[in-house]
């Protein structure tokens, strides 16, 4: 076998060869990649995928005369722009996609349709409103109150719904809609079924105790998968340092601003732990990892935090998470698969001073703007309460708006958003490396914040957040 030199293996980091060959490849077709390669949010790879199901509510005629959305509307050349769009998300996604082309105008096309969703149920329904004349929104209505536990997006583009039609679904469990002049919504209302079925098959590794168990979580229909704690070091002591984990720890030292206190076996240490969860990953069919990573380190059983590690897994889009928490996982994975970005699990510090949020963690994700774009500068420091290993500081985007989300219950997010006011280091202050101070929204006292592990992403998401919690039947508890 031919022998790869580091330098080598590095030039396929930074020069967009995959790295598959030389390095574990997880079951979930995402195999080692260039670090500087954009990613997305890795997706679940089953027998069969997700089928939706859409169809287009409207008169069955050849052209409007009168009302909205008027003679100008071209009936027929909507519903191919419909298509299209529709379409072109289902393949990015990787969805059947059913189109019932003929319209649904009346009781028996309405009725015909509910007994294909009830003899053959999908996965998610795509309803658009082409009409805002009578019957269209009692169709739309009818359907909504008799779909079943499916979830189901309407869409309504402007001139066929005024305010009243726009009440009858608001209240219906599994049911969103979006109402704007813009079709390119579509894609995203095919992103949100996919995401919850996605949701519904992602498997979790979490590594605290001593058992080996599986639970899978209400509503989101997520499965937990316990295994113990000392995995991880065994698997750590096991790990060779190969030319491979030179190599991340190359990468990392060559992108970070300066490097602080780690030496150069600390930066290899948080390489192999990259390695270690990957394996773990692989070995437990598994699209993300969470570690009781502070009784690790507090009983020394891995001489490194596992920082860079996690940054990785989630710059990858996988879920790489602190403290074994489950509502923090599953926050991760909803906000990678819904925006194509990772959020930062973060402890929150209210300051009485400036009536602010202050927040910190040992870990965040550097591709905080999506997975296809450039990293957030950082700095390598060690962990702040042991002093060991490698702890990123990554230097967040100064005035950049955030949203502010959290699982507290399978069927319950916190949400809220706020505004980066400034980085803070430590020291002179005390707290883990990546610090910050954020405004709040919404909050006149900012010890009122709800939650503690709550993630700060990037962007108002409030909205779209909102659409898919109505569309899953997760409750939305302002922060």
């Amino acid at each position: 076998m031919k022998k790869i030199t580091r330098r080598e293996v590095l030039k396929k980091f930074t020069a967009g060869v995959s790295a598959a060959a030389v390095l574990p490849k997880i079951n979930l077709d995402r195999g080692f990649v260039d670090f500087d390669a954009p990613n997305s949010a890795v997706q679940v790879k089953t027998s069969r995928k997700p089928l939706v199901r859409a169809a287009f509510v409207r008169p069955d005629v050849e052209k409007y005369w009168m009302g909205w959305p008027g003679a100008s509307f071209d009936i027929k050349g909507h519903q191919v722009q419909y298509t299209k769009v529709l379409t072109d998300a289902a393949k990015k996604f990787g969805i059947d996609l059913e189109i019932i082309e003929a319209p649904l105008h009346d009781s028996n096309t309405i009725s015909a349709f509910l007994e294909s969703l009830e003899k053959a149920p999908p996965d998610g329904i795509v309803i658009v409103s082409m009409s805002l004349n009578d019957p269209a929104w009692g169709n739309i209505n009818h359907i909504a109150e008799n779909h079943g536990e499916i979830p189901m997006v309407v869409f309504s583009q402007m001139g066929t719904s005024f305010t009243q039609h726009l009440q009858g679904t608001r209240n219906i469990t599994g049911v969103t809609v979006g109402a704007t002049q813009d079709v390119s919504w579509l894609n995203f209302a095919m992103r949100m079924l996919n995401t919850i079925w996605q949701m519904k098959h992602t498997r979790i590794c979490i590594m605290r105790g001593n058992k080996t168990y599986d639970r899978q979580l209400d509503t989101i229909g997520t499965t937990i998968h316990y295994i113990p704690r000392n995995r991880f070091s065994e698997e750590f002591k096991k790990t060779e340092t190969t030319e491979e984990i030179r190599a991340i720890a190359d990468y990392y030292e060559s992108r970070s601003e300066r490097i602080v206190e780690p030496n150069r076996g600390d930066r290899i240490n948080a390489a192999k732990n990259y390695i270690v969860s990957r394996r773990i990953m692989e070995a437990e069919n598994c699209h993300g990892i969470s570690m009781d990573c502070l009784g690790l380190v507090g009983d020394r059983q891995i001489p490194c935090p596992p920082c860079i590690a996690l940054l990785r897994l989630l710059d990858e889009g996988y879920v790489g998470t602190c403290e074994a928490s489950v509502n923090h996982t599953i926050s991760q994975r909803l906000t990678s698969l819904l925006f194509d970005r990772p959020g930062f699990m973060q402890d929150p510090a209210p300051n009485t001073v400036n009536n602010t949020l202050m927040a910190a963690h040992c870990t965040s994700p550097t591709r905080l703007d999506g997975f296809n774009r450039s990293h957030e500068p950082f700095i390598l420091r060690n962990h702040n309460e042991s002093e060991l290993g490698v702890s990123p500081q990554v230097l967040w985007r100064v005035g950049q708006k955030i949203t502010i989300m959290q699982f507290t219950r399978p069927d319950s997010i916190l949400l809220g958003t706020g505004r980066v006011l400034r980085n803070i280091d430590t020291p002179p202050a005390g707290g883990c490396r990546t610090s910050m101070e954020i405004e709040v929204d919404g909050v006149p006292d900012v010890r009122d914040t709800k939650g503690f592990h709550q993630l700060f992403i990037y962007s108002d998401l409030e909205i779209p957040f909102k659409a898919y919690c109505e569309l899953a039947g997760i409750k939305v508890v302002h922060i």
